[in-house]
């Protein structure tokens, strides 16, 4: 410092300049100011020069690129803010400037504002348009995953998958899904599964956390991973109430990881269970048709008996009917024999030999054979045949009478 009669002579303007760096720096190495930003650029350089005002005053100030790369936000005009930084004088114009180490918006948090900006910059490209949202594949038979080996959301999720669907192939793409490398690695993730030849869905996420712990799926390069990934992308970050850039992204957003695992095979759990019924239907006229067939079968087999018993049968059968045939022709001769008999003595009561047992005779001429009924029939002198009941008589006729 100066003493009093120093300022008795002259100074040169850059020695002004030098003393009054040397008193603002000193005394003013770490300061928080709060103003609204104004006349913002953001140079190709990495820098970031704006203006701190407010209703009375304003001062330029500058966040160099090593800390500008920390913010999670891009500030913009009139957005109300509070500085951490020092006071500092810019020597080749006088000018006192702040040089920011530190920058949140006030009101809104800086990854709340980050957030917000990333959406509407993405949102205004499209990236969320319900247009690009493909359809999952119906069944899908190899799955790739981006997220920690070692995390909880990789076991419930292959918890899922083994437990719902048998047969799924699934490709672990192990990342860090926390941390300022992590936004890098998971889109690297999702490049690298859409090499894999095959991959039907990619699911993309981690389990539950702040919004600092998920930051890296609010990063703009795992959207633009997302966004160009030529397989479809399912969104399983945190738990239901989380909400990221990557939900608005991806092909489809689920609550959790385990949610994500049961939407990926949901089809095929609707075909099976579809299927499932369907056998159902189809079984209980099946088992009832079987059941008659094995019945009818059943009696066929009672019916069908062994050849030896078959015979045995047949024997009796033909014994029977021989003793009802014998019996039958017993029956009809003896029927036969007795009309025989009565026939025979009806015939015999017409027979003429009865007629001659009872003691008359049948008289034939002897000339001609002819039966003589009259007297005059012959003459004397003619010759007779007498037929008996038993036996015959030659006779000669000596006379005849009327």
């Amino acid at each position: 410092m100066r003493n009093a009669d120093d300022f008795s002579r002259p100074l040169s303007v850059s020695r002004l300049v030098l003393l009054l760096q040397e008193l603002v720096e000193d005394n003013f190495v770490q300061v928080l100011v709060e103003g609204e930003i104004s006349n913002f650029s953001a140079p190709a350089s990495g820098h970031l020069y704006l203006t701190l005002k407010d209703a009375e005053a304003q001062i330029r100030a500058v966040m160099f690129r090593s800390q500008a790369r920390r913010l999670r936000f891009v500030p913009e005009n009139g957005l109300q803010v509070v500085c951490r930084g020092r006071v500092a004088v810019y020597r080749q114009r006088g000018e006192l400037q702040l040089v920011l180490d530190g920058m949140e918006p006030q009101g809104l948090g800086g990854l709340q504002l980050a957030f917000e900006q990333l959406k509407r910059k993405l949102e205004a490209e499209g990236l969320f348009a319900e247009a690009r949202k493909r359809p999952l594949p119906a069944f899908p038979r190899r799955i790739g995953i981006v997220t920690s080996p070692t995390g909880a959301a990789i076991r419930d999720m292959l918890n899922v998958l083994r437990r719902r669907s048998g047969g799924i192939d699934v490709l672990l793409c192990p990342v860090r899904v926390q941390g300022e490398e992590a936004a890098a690695e998971i889109a690297r993730g999702i490049a690298d599964l859409n090499r894999v030849e095959d991959v039907d869905i990619i699911i993309v996420g981690r389990g539950g956390g702040s919004m600092e712990d998920l930051w890296a799926f609010n990063e703009e390069v795992v959207a633009r991973a997302i966004a160009a990934s030529p397989t479809p992308v399912v969104s399983a970050v945190g738990h239901e109430t989380d909400w990221t850039i990557a939900d608005f992204v991806a092909d489809l957003r689920a609550p959790t990881p385990s949610a994500a695992a049961e939407l990926v095979v949901k089809n095929r759990l609707e075909l099976e269970s579809h299927i499932d019924h369907l056998l159902m239907r189809l079984q209980r006229p099946l088992r009832d048709r079987l059941r008659l067939l094995q019945a009818r079968v059943e009696g066929l087999r009672r019916r069908l008996l062994p050849p030896k018993e078959r015979l045995r049968l047949q024997n009796q059968r033909l014994d029977e009917l021989r003793r009802r045939l014998l019996a039958a022709w017993g029956l009809t001769d003896t029927r036969r024999r007795e009309r025989l008999a009565l026939l025979s003595a009806r015939l015999d009561l017409l027979s003429p030999l009865q007629t001659l047992g009872r003691g008359y005779s049948i008289v034939f001429r002897e000339r001609d054979g002819k039966i003589v009924r009259r007297a005059g029939e012959v003459a004397a002198g003619e010759k007779l045949r007498v037929r008996l009941h038993r036996g015959e008589l030659r006779a000669v006729v000596e006379k005849t009478s009327s």
